[in-house]
């Protein structure tokens, strides 16, 4: 019974060994929040080698060679020493390469770890109304102003995403193409003022037209146009209803942001003789549903902002409602795992392959 154990060491080892490389690995298929898959899963015909291998093993330890010797009672007493009992271990440290090695050739790839730097970025327009009425100053100091800090501040939050700006009242234009350069997209909209362009409507359909030109041509999966305005579109030769329908061919999602509440706001219109602030007030017509409409067609979201908190609330879910979009465009996304387990089995073959030429060398 112990020869017959001993000749089926090479056996118990391997089936050992692997069961705690099982162990180990086991968890990444079957456990909580799995998410693994095989690329090249015919590779995992090489597992049909590890029996081969213990087989090997055990043939080899039944046809070991023998040494006639008259004295064989003195060598008997001796017994076996602790090399003996690593023969065994060496055939199980090659059955577990073996099988690490068709794992690591079946290209294992996790879902659960995705690599951030295969996440293409967004391409999006921001649209900024520079219209008389944003000199408002129910958003502090301006709306404009703090328009154009809130907008600055999303800019910095932003990784690998292009981004352009189109500024728009009478007419659209554009501010600044699609850039990665963001300090530069960053300066020019600092330098927006009112005025710049005639300020004494508001066409909502170009501006967001001349966004959409700028995205049209865009080979990224997730393209966007983030429009902020006060007021209700009363210009230009396209209409806001029409533009919507072109972002939803394109595929293009709108995020509207309304500033103001109010059809009547608080205006700063001169100085006084102490230099103080006068304000007035002017008739400044909203359209929220208009808004929501485009953003609920497009698959966006819409926005109000009432005061500055509000309008940095508003960029922070729009942030939100960005990341989501562009994982989703993205699909599952899968990291190559095969390191994992090429390594091991690496380290494993090294070991057996100093096991077999420094530790058990056989003298002819």
């Amino acid at each position: 019974m112990r020869r017959l154990l001993h000749r089926l060491a090479p056996a118990w080892w391997s089936l050992g060994l692997l069961a705690v490389a099982a162990a180990f690995y086991l968890p990444e298929w079957v456990g909580e929040g799995a998410g693994m898959k095989l690329a090249s899963p015919w590779f995992l015909l090489g597992l049909f080698a590890v029996p081969l291998v213990i087989a090997a093993g055990l043939l080899e330890s039944r046809t070991a060679g023998r040494l006639r010797f008259p004295l064989a009672g003195p060598l008997a007493a001796i017994g076996p020493t602790w090399r003996t009992f690593l023969v065994p271990v060496s055939v199980g440290l090659r059955a577990t390469a073996v099988t690490l090695l068709a794992v690591a050739l079946a290209r294992p790839q996790d879902s659960t770890q995705p690599d951030e730097t295969e996440l293409k970025g967004i391409d999006m327009v921001l649209v900024l109304d520079v219209s008389m009425s944003m000199k408002a100053t129910d958003l502090e100091p301006t709306r404009l102003d703090a328009s154009k800090a809130v907008v600055q501040d999303f800019i910095k939050r932003r990784k690998n995403d292009r981004i352009g700006a189109v500024i728009f009242a009478e007419n659209a234009y554009t501010l600044c193409p699609l850039t990665l350069d963001y300090s530069v997209l960053a300066s020019m909209i600092d330098d927006v003022k009112l005025g710049v362009i005639s300020g004494n409507a508001t066409a909502i359909g170009n501006a967001v037209g001349v966004a959409l030109n700028r995205l049209r041509k865009s080979d990224a999966k997730s393209k966007a146009v983030i429009l902020l305005t006060d007021g209700a579109s009363n210009a230009g030769n396209i209409s806001p209803e029409q533009a919507t329908t072109f972002a939803k061919t394109l595929g293009i999602k709108i995020y509207t942001v309304l500033m103001g509440e109010r059809d009547v706001a608080s205006v700063a219109s001169g100085l006084d003789f102490f230099k103080q602030q006068i304000f007035g007030t002017q008739n400044v017509p909203i359209n929220r549903e208009l808004l929501e409409k485009m953003s609920k067609t497009t698959g966006g979201a819409f926005f109000e902002a009432t005061d500055r908190k509000g309008l940095e609330s508003s960029f922070h879910a729009i942030l939100d409602a960005l990341e989501r979009s562009r994982i989703a465009d993205q699909g599952m996304v899968w990291s190559e795992a095969f390191r994992r387990y090429l390594w091991p089995a690496l380290f494993v073959m090294i070991l057996d392959l100093f096991l077999t030429l420094a530790v058990l060398r056989r003298t002819p």
